[in-house]
């Protein structure tokens, strides 16, 4: 616990620090291939749900679905994936509180 909280502290000092935990992708094996190609995407840059779709073999609303299931979006950087014509959701919301999470971390990263 000691070490992620030092990460999260290093994060938001520096939005492009790498997070470099011990974890295991515990999800269903495409959740597993959507939260890999999440993984991928760069500090400041987004992708939209349908480009990681095409990546994975997939369609925008599993895809959407796999990041509402993402217990770690620190880590596993969900949002970094945005709708075409908006922001998207973020950890299983549409709005409210979870959205304005979503905008401050893409801020905080330059996207």
């Amino acid at each position: 616990a000691a070490r992620a909280c030092r990460q999260i502290e290093r994060y938001l000092d520096d939005p492009e620090f790498r997070f470099d935990l011990p974890f295991e992708f515990r999800g269903t094996a495409f959740q597993q291939r959507v939260w890999r190609a999440i993984g991928a995407i760069p500090c400041g840059a987004t992708l939209t749900y349908l480009e990681v779709a095409r990546q994975v073999g997939s369609a925008p609303r599993p895809v959407g679905g796999a990041c509402g299931a993402n217990r770690i979006p620190l880590v596993i950087p969900c949002h970094r994936v945005v709708a075409r014509g908006g922001i998207g959701g973020f950890m299983n919301a549409r709005g409210g509180q979870p959205l304005e999470i979503k905008k401050w971390l893409l801020r905080h990263e330059g996207a």
